[in-house]
């Protein structure tokens, strides 16, 4: 008796112990098979499983992570999902031993704890008739009568227990492929993710040795831009050091023109008849030699210009223009040049 209702409780019987022991605990129902075992030592219906598995893992990643409902314990999955887990035959037998003592009627004195009321489905065309038999035919439920008298009289028929089980089989293999293609498929996901995380390792370590081609390009381009800035330089010194020895030459050559001048100007200021005649012949002759330039070396014609330094680089720059990936430059002037020779020919 409960003592806090006063009503009598009913001691559980052995059947109804059974049955409790053999529910889901996700679908409280008893264990539909397959049955499946987790590393807890706990039981679900795989279909139970396999909906607490998709909705803990919604994309279809390869393995997954779920718990037990009974004791929470967390069950790591491999990339076969669900249907990695081991099967409970042991579970399997018993729920079939216990569904056969059913029907044997080893419970009838006391209804199974969790009965359900099923209603069995009619026939369309004779409504008092039960649907018993499938069609072979027509690949559809039907009557008895539908068979006697109906349209279903010249088809091949068998019992719905036998087509039952053909097709239950059927579907479990249909499960079982299904489960395998969703193996293959998230093994080719997980394949393709690894492409793409190989395609980004790749593509880096490309883009540096390309950095690297370049980097080395610039440096050469670099060098060689000094050597020829300092060819430039040179030049510009030698000439540069010519033109200045060249004027100091012309200055030293105009400042004794200028006090030959200035003493020649004295001479004809002196009114000092012999005296005059003494110097003047000398100067006189100085001052021819003094005025004749022609002894003094110039610069010749284009001494100042440096257009011979000018850098042709148009063929450089196409080149560059066409510098690409796998491009091998010999190769392509043989090309050319073999091209060049058929059109001679």
């Amino acid at each position: 008796m409960d003592i806090r209702t006063g009503q009598i409780v009913r001691a559980p019987s052995p059947m109804e112990s059974m049955e409790k022991q053999l529910s889901c605990p996700i679908c409280l129902d008893m264990f539909t098979k397959p049955v499946v075992i987790l590393p807890c030592q706990h039981n679900l219906c795989r279909g139970c499983a396999s909906d607490l598995y998709d909705s803990k893992n919604p994309y279809h990643y390869s393995g997954g992570i779920f718990r037990c409902p009974t004791c929470r314990f967390e069950v790591v999955l491999d990339r076969h999902g669900v249907y990695g887990l081991q099967r409970n035959l042991l579970v399997e037998n018993i729920i079939d031993i216990y569904k056969q003592q059913l029907e044997k009627g080893g419970n009838t004195l006391e209804p199974p704890l969790k009965s359900k009321e099923t209603k069995e489905p009619m026939c369309e065309v004779h409504k008092d008739e039960k649907i018993n038999i499938y069609c072979i035919t027509c690949q559809t439920p039907t009557c008895s009568m539908c068979k006697v008298f109906g349209e279903h009289k010249d088809c091949e028929v068998s019992t719905l227990k036998v087509v039952y089980e053909a097709q239950k089989s059927e579907l479990k293999n249909s499960i079982d492929l299904l489960g395998a293609s969703n193996s293959c498929l998230r093994a080719m996901l997980t394949q393709m993710e690894e492409n793409c995380k190989a395609v980004e390792e790749n593509s880096q370590a490309q883009k540096q040795k390309l950095g690297e081609k370049f980097d080395l390009l610039y440096a050469i381009l670099e060098d060689r831009k000094s050597q020829l800035l300092e060819q430039i330089a040179q030049e510009q010194d030698e000439k540069v050091a010519v033109v200045r020895s060249l004027i100091q030459q012309y200055n030293e050559h105009l400042q004794a023109s200028i006090k030959l001048m200035d003493k020649a100007s004295q001479t004809i200021d002196n009114s000092n008849t012999a005296e005059f005649l003494i110097t003047a012949k000398q100067l006189i002759t100085e001052a021819k030699d003094t005025s004749k330039n022609s002894h003094l070396q110039r610069p010749e014609p284009g001494f100042e210009s440096m257009d011979h330094f000018t850098l042709f680089t148009e063929d450089v720059e196409a080149m560059l223009a066409k510098l690409d990936f796998g491009v091998d430059g010999d190769d392509d002037q043989e090309n050319e040049e073999e091209e060049e020779e058929e059109e001679e020919e």
